[in-house]
């Protein structure tokens, strides 16, 4: 009888382990994995410090910014093309949104190449992607004087989202002057630097009139600037923030 219950506990034990031991192929199973290969049109080789970084993104939303589903950092970049693979959980991959892939190469956090149109991308369909970069010139120093000079293409609005067409240059002198082309006018503004503390005051701007959306993206573009506080660059990127530190503008380097 004592045998018969040892036999009943000692094999009644082993699916419960093979059960616990089964868990974590299930959790990696499923992972989906979107991959790609990454290269630009230039016939020139990148620095050995050369970083590739490639975000999985949702653009869905138009009034704020893209969220990231997925990203990959490769450590050296190596030379094009450069193959990559973005392990995404396909849980959050709804249907009726948009999803894009971003991607810059930056060397010692100065911005090489970079995406400058929509690279949009079904994330479940399996296909692999090839993503072309376009060259960014002059390449952008990480501190203050990269704001001096620098032409910036308007990305995101606060109070619209991502801006697209038609585009809207941003630009700062070390003489305390500001402006670009707005989505419709030309523009002028006094600007004021202080480290990382930047305040524009007194736009004007010429009067000409467009469809009733791009004058409310224009409208948008100057509240903004009005309420900027503070500002940083990371990989290329101008972000201005309001005196409570929310983004409310966002700009790409022009080449």
């Amino acid at each position: 009888m004592l045998d018969r219950i040892a036999e009943f506990f000692i094999f009644g034990l082993v699916p419960l382990v093979v059960g616990v031991l089964a868990v974590p192929e299930l959790t990696s199973a499923a992972e989906k994995t979107l991959a790609g290969e990454v290269t630009y049109r230039e016939r020139i080789a990148l620095p050995p410090n050369a970083v590739l970084s490639v975000e999985l993104t949702d653009v869905s939303l138009a009034d704020a910014p893209s969220t990231i589903i997925g990203q990959r950092k490769i450590v050296p970049a190596g030379q094009v093309p450069i193959k990559f693979e973005i392990g995404f959980d396909p849980k959050v991959i709804k249907p009726g949104r948009t999803y894009a892939l971003q991607a810059r190469i930056t060397v010692d956090d100065r911005l090489l190449f970079i995406t400058d149109t929509r690279h949009q991308v079904d994330p479940l369909d399996g296909k692999p992607q090839t993503v072309v970069l376009k060259m960014a010139t002059p390449a952008i120093e990480p501190d203050t004087t990269a704001l001096y000079g620098q032409s910036w293409l308007i990305e995101y609005i606060d109070g619209i989202g991502p801006i697209r067409e038609p585009q809207a240059t941003f630009r700062v002198s070390e003489a305390g002057k500001a402006g670009g082309k707005g989505p419709c006018n030309s523009y002028f503004a006094n600007a004021k630097v202080d480290g990382e503390k930047i305040a524009i005051s007194n736009i004007g701007s010429t009067k000409m009139a467009r469809a009733p959306d791009v004058m409310a993206q224009e409208k948008a573009l100057f509240d903004a600037l009005v309420k900027a506080a503070s500002y940083h660059i990371d990989a290329g990127r101008l972000v201005i923030a309001d005196k409570d530190d929310r983004v409310i503008l966002r700009f790409n380097a022009a080449s």
